[in-house]
């Protein structure tokens, strides 16, 4: 079975942009991939579920206990929630459930999209919760929240993979990032509200992860060496959403770093995790990618 990459153009209509060369790939079989889902199914029945209304105490959200990092932390990781619509329209561009694919292609990605548009669903509340933070707490009003994501909102979120294994590494990394910057700002964080609504936030995403690196590690175990570039190409480029488009983007993560570290290469420690756990008898190949992996990591 073949994943196709179409040129971007034909994709995307009238947007100005070069075209990709075509190429086939392997996706991972259907059963594989169901594997993945079930599994995190599975682990997702036994989590705690949560609804924005009647999850926290919002009537006691202040944030005037925030400092002013804080309070622009929040700012900031709505924004990048908020981006959800973008970010989905991804996996629904680049694994199409109709008529363009093959039946074992379709079959991939019907199994593949009941993970996605329950992950969907879940980083769109995680974006509501924090909206509903913002103008509970006094941050700002519930119609200037609305406006602030305007912008950022309307913004063209790309990815320009050539393989089905990039989407799910790239994620892999988002995600535990995410779930490491949550954790840290809870543990600073003056409001005890925003702490409770963190500690829900980076519980979630950890279990993004878990599926994400699932995939990955699933890809490594029946294609082997032949995912090993598209996984290194993920690490060389790695942005997070929106740092490309978002407007003031790497002044305003700096400025946040400086209240709870934020710095997407944290997760690079767990990738190395998944890729040395994937398969038993590790290539030579495999351990110069966990070599330029480590390398990339931040120094503390």
């Amino acid at each position: 079975m073949h994943w196709e990459t179409r040129p971007v153009d034909t994709i995307a209509g009238a947007r100005k942009v070069a075209e990709r060369t075509v190429i086939k790939v392997t996706l991972l079989s259907p059963e594989a991939m169901a594997t993945a889902v079930d599994r995190y199914f599975a682990g997702a029945a036994q989590a705690r579920s949560w609804q924005v209304e009647t999850a926290v105490d919002w009537a006691g959200a202040d944030a005037g206990r925030l400092t002013d990092g804080q309070r622009s932390a929040v700012e900031f990781v709505t924004v990048i929630e908020d981006h959800l619509p973008g970010y989905f329209a991804l996996y629904t561009e680049h694994f199409p459930v109709d008529d363009s694919v093959d039946a074992d292609e379709y079959q991939h990605n019907r199994v593949l999209y009941h993970f996605t548009v329950r992950w969907a669903a879940e980083e769109d509340t995680h974006a509501r919760a924090l909206a509903r933070y913002q103008a509970a707490s006094g941050l700002r009003d519930e119609r200037s929240v609305r406006q602030a994501l305007v912008e950022p909102g309307q913004a063209r979120f790309e990815l320009p993979f050539g393989h089905p294994v990039q989407f799910f590494a790239y994620a892999l990394v988002q995600e535990k990032a995410t779930q490491i910057y949550y954790q840290q700002l809870r543990a600073v964080s003056g409001d005890p509200v925003l702490g409770e609504l963190l500690t829900r936030l980076s519980r979630d995403e950890a279990r993004h992860f878990t599926f994400m690196a699932d995939v990955v590690s699933s890809y490594l175990r029946h294609h082997g060496d032949q995912v090993l570039d598209p996984i290194r190409e993920v690490i060389a480029g790695f942005r997070m959403p929106l740092a490309d488009t978002l407007r003031g983007y790497w002044r305003w993560a700096l400025k946040i770093a400086d209240t709870a570290r934020y710095d997407h290469t944290d997760a690079y420690e767990h990738l190395i995790k998944v890729l040395n756990r994937a398969v038993d008898t590790p290539s030579d190949r495999l351990g110069e990618l966990v070599t330029f992996v480590d390398s990339c990591r931040s120094i503390s």
